[in-house]
């Protein structure tokens, strides 16, 4: 981006052009640089610097004031602190020129960003054997010698509710036709593609969930258990009516149960006197 300023500047003004922070930059201009304490990094504080380069902020910056030219400050970043770069201007204003470059916002899986790299090829025979000669060589730009070696995804973890798939990303280099090294990640000019996301993130289905059973009723002989099922979210958050949930799958909510054959019946004689009459009768099993 460039960008001029000269308007309502006059001599001896002091102007305040521009102030950034942790982005790659190039300045060119006139300039006083300082930090926001105040702390001057080149020129300012009643002296002038010489032109050379200065270790500022994480980055170099190269200052140079030619005779024939306006003076001139230029850094490549990123810098690790905000920078305020400020104009003396003590003759006519013949203006403020200056670019930077934005940062570039990375977003994606970075599956399709291509790097750019030399390769060198052999430096050619000296031209002369003796009194000096010359060799030569040439380079290229190639993008395809060290890459992001980039695998399928797996399955995801999960059918529903947010699961995880995973891949193998590797940084490789073409050394022949058919053959290639594995590097370290450092060596490939691009971000590291993802290697893991999430998948299959949407909410799963109402699903049954069936409480515990009951003793089985009678104490003897055959009975039955009984149980409640209840329709849940997936979460078991929430409890929805029964036609939220599936009716052909809906767990069993009576089964048949015994805890054992019960006892034969007996006879226990009983004595009652009815006025002058005795009767037997024989009572259930108990």
């Amino acid at each position: 981006m460039m960008m001029n300023v000269s308007d309502d500047i006059t001599a001896h003004d002091c102007l305040h052009l521009c102030v950034w922070a942790t982005v790659p930059r190039l300045l060119q201009l006139s300039e006083t640089l300082k930090s926001e304490a105040d702390d001057y990094y080149i020129n300012g504080a009643w002296t002038i610097d010489w032109p050379r380069k200065f270790d500022i902020a994480g980055t170099a910056f190269h200052y140079k004031r030619p005779s024939d030219e306006p003076e001139s400050l230029g850094a490549l970043g990123a810098t690790t602190e905000i920078l305020i770069v400020m104009v003396l201007l003590q003759e006519q204003n013949m203006g403020i020129r200056y670019k930077f470059n934005v940062p570039i916002q990375r977003t994606g899986s970075g599956d399709n960003e291509v790097g750019f790299s030399w390769h060198h090829l052999p430096w050619s025979e000296c031209s002369a054997t003796c009194a000096g000669g010359s060799v030569s060589s040439s380079s290229s730009r190639a993008s395809d010698l060290l890459r992001w070696f980039i695998g399928d995804w797996s399955e995801c973890g999960k059918t529903c509710d947010g699961g995880m798939r995973t891949r193998t990303v590797v940084c490789i280099r073409r050394i022949g036709p058919a053959e290639e090294e594995t590097l370290k990640d450092t060596h490939c000019l691009t971000h590291r593609p993802i290697e893991r996301e999430s998948c299959n993130n949407q909410s799963c289905p109402p699903k049954w969930v069936p409480l515990d059973w009951s003793e089985c009723t009678p104490k003897c002989g055959p009975g039955f258990k009984h149980r409640i099922a209840l329709c849940k979210s997936s979460d078991l958050a929430k409890t929805f009516p029964p036609a939220h949930c599936p009716g052909h799958n809906k767990p069993p909510v009576r089964i048949r149960c015994s805890l054992g054959r019960c006892p034969p019946p007996r006879w226990i004689p009983v004595v009652l006197f009815l006025g002058s009459h005795l009767t037997m009768s024989a009572l259930p099993p108990i």
